[in-house]
This record gives C-alpha cells, sequence and structure tokens, in this order.
C-alpha cells in the first residue's frame, strides 16, 4: 500500500442506509484507494468494521456488497413472540421495563459472524502493521475507530482508544461488541451495559454526540498528513435556510433535541477548515434511517447514491485516475 493511494476514512450513521457508504467506498476502490483507517458510528461503524476487516484478510472488498445485501434486517429487530403479538403496547412495556424495544443481541451475533469469516474477532486482529514513520501513539494503532456515547459519564468513548479508561484491555476486546454499541439507537435498542473497573457504564449509539467524526485522525502536532482523510456523509451538502425562531415549548423541546443529535453544529467551525472539501455527500434523505423492510431496489438504489456521489467528489477533487497527493 504506496502512500499515494493511501486515505483514511470517516462514515457517518444512518440506520440501515449503510450500503449507501458501501456503494461510496467501493468507487474509491476501483479508483485504486486503500484506507489504513477507517473510523465510523453507528451504521458507519458496521461498514468500517467490515472494510478494516476485509483489508487485513487481503479480500476484495466488492464481497461486502453480498454481506449487506443478504443481512437479515427483519431477523436483527425480531421481537419475542409475546411482545409481538402485543403490538404497540408490547413495545411500549419493552421501552419501559428493559429502556428499548428490541435488543442487540441479533444484531451484534450478525456481525461477529461476518468478522469471523473473515478471521478478525478482537481488536488485536486490527492492529496496525509496525511502522517506523508513524506518528501515533500507541494505543491509536489500530485499522478501527468506532464511536460510542456513554451516558454514565456523559463522554463520548472512541473504542478501542479510550478502552483502557474503563479498565478493559483494547486487544482484548471484541470488535462487534464495540461496534453494536456504537449503533445502539436510544429507545429503538436498548443500551448497552459495559461493566468496568467503576461499576457498570450505559453505552449508546455514538451519533448522539458524534454521528459525524471527522477530525477523528486530524493531526494536532501542525505537520503535514502523509495522506488526506475523506469523509462519507449520508446527506445532501449543507445549504442555507432561512432562519425561524422557536416560539413554543414544545417547539423548544424537540429543536433542543434535534440540535443535541445534529452533527452540524460545529459546521461553520468545519467549513473554514476545509471540512466540506474533503466529504463525500450521499443524499439518502427520503429513506428512513429504521426502515428494517428495505426492499432489493431500494438497496439497489442507496448502493448506486453512494457510487454516483463518489464519483462527483473524485471529479470535483482532479482525482480520479490520476496521482493522489497530500491535501494542502
Amino acid at each position: 500500500m504506496t502512500d499515494e493511494r493511501c486515505v483514511d476514512l470517516v462514515l457517518e450513521g444512518g440506520g440501515v442506509r449503510g450500503i449507501a457508504l458501501l456503494g461510496a467506498v467501493l468507487r474509491l476502490t476501483e479508483e485504486g484507494y486503500r484506507f489504513p483507517r477507517i473510523a465510523g458510528t453507528s451504521a458507519g461503524a458496521i461498514v468500517a468494521a467490515f472494510v478494516a476487516a476485509h483489508q487485513r484478510a487481503g479480500r476484495d472488498l466488492h464481497g461486502l456488497e453480498e454481506v449487506l445485501r443478504r443481512a437479515p434486517l427483519a431477523e436483527l429487530v425480531e421481537e419475542p413472540a409475546l411482545q409481538r403479538a402485543a403490538g404497540p403496547l408490547g413495545d411500549g412495556v419493552a421501552l419501559l421495563v428493559q429502556n428499548g424495544v428490541h435488543g442487540t443481541e441479533r444484531l451484534t451475533a450478525w456481525v461477529a459472524r461476518e468478522l469471523a469469516a473473515v478471521g478478525v474477532h478482537t481488536f488485536a486482529d486490527l492492529r496496525l502493521p509496525p511502522d517506523p514513520d508513524t506518528s501515533l501513539a500507541p494505543y491509536q494503532r489500530y485499522a478501527l475507530v468506532v464511536h460510542t456515547s456513554d451516558l454514565t459519564r456523559r463522554v463520548l468513548a472512541r473504542l478501542p482508544w479510550d478502552y483502557d479508561r474503563y479498565d478493559l484491555v483494547p486487544d482484548d476486546q471484541r470488535v462487534a461488541d464495540a461496534v453494536c454499541a456504537s449503533a445502539a439507537t436510544p429507545f429503538f435498542f436498548r443500551p448497552v451495559q459495559q461493566r468496568t473497573g467503576r461499576g457498570v457504564a450505559t453505552w449508546v449509539d455514538g451519533g448522539l454526540l458524534s454521528n459525524f467524526p471527522i477530525t477523528v485522525f486530524d493531526r494536532t502536532d501542525d505537520r503535514r498528513p502523509r495522506w488526506p482523510t475523506w469523509g462519507i456523509k449520508l446527506s445532501g451538502a449543507p445549504v442555507e435556510r432561512p432562519d425561524e425562531a422557536v416560539r413554543t415549548p414544545l417547539g423548544l423541546a424537540v429543536a433542543s433535541l434535534r440540535t443535541l443529535m445534529n452533527d452540524d453544529v460545529n459546521r461553520y467551525h468545519l467549513e473554514e477548515e476545509g471540512v466540506n472539501r474533503r466529504t463525500i455527500f450521499v443524499d439518502v434523505a427520503e429513506f428512513p434511517a429504521l426502515d428494517f423492510s428495505l426492499t432489493e431496489a431500494d438497496q439497489d438504489e442507496l448502493f448506486r447514491r453512494g457510487t454516483r456521489a463518489a464519483e462527483t467528489f473524485l471529479d470535483r477533487m482532479g482525482r480520479r485516475r490520476t496521482a493522489v497527493t497530500s491535501p494542502e
């Protein structure tokens, strides 16, 4: 893997729309790009883990299209018979009793099974190879970073980087467990209760605090990066809309929640740093993030949109079928 074809990737969360992320990733690989490090949140964490694992195993990443297309979406959120029979009432009881309508066990088992098929189980399997020129601290030398929101400590946890803060050995932790903690959408999925040296920490979807952690790999020592970091975001490019005042208590509550979960909160700062220029925008707004009944036609369209968005990005950057240089 030569530096001129290396790009670190950051993938936004987006529920069942992850195949759009994969469409963009595969289009980049067809132009010869490879990804030394890849980060993600929620669905982005799942796709990131699969990409990192398949690269480690020397597999053709195009095989991941079949993996995502045959994902048993309906089974991943299947409910116990009694809960299903009770309908909305059963879901309400599950939410009140277990803090979430669906468990993450099936999702975790599916992710673990697909990772095991290419020889990846724990983060030890995704340690980066020795690199005498690296500036990474030892705790950062992994091919994958996923993000989860810690409700107990009220912080964003970057896994495996922050495992030692929970008295856990990073190399010993299962990748599937971290990925599914990142994907545990509040109320829809039950929180992950992570036992620590100080008790139990409650982890949920990383998107609550950072759905698009585009700066995670940016250098902080003022030295020029060896290669760029590109992001893939499941939305259209930002547009300016009319300002409308929030005037009611309910409106204030809704707007506050939307602001909390909106990763555009630091958009002005990121625009000044040129983040939009290094982001692939895949507009999939009309596809609900938690619609686990996606049709084959829906998947086809999502995948095509990811592919087209990557092509548009490469053309805009002037990097399709050309040598890659470090960003400004």
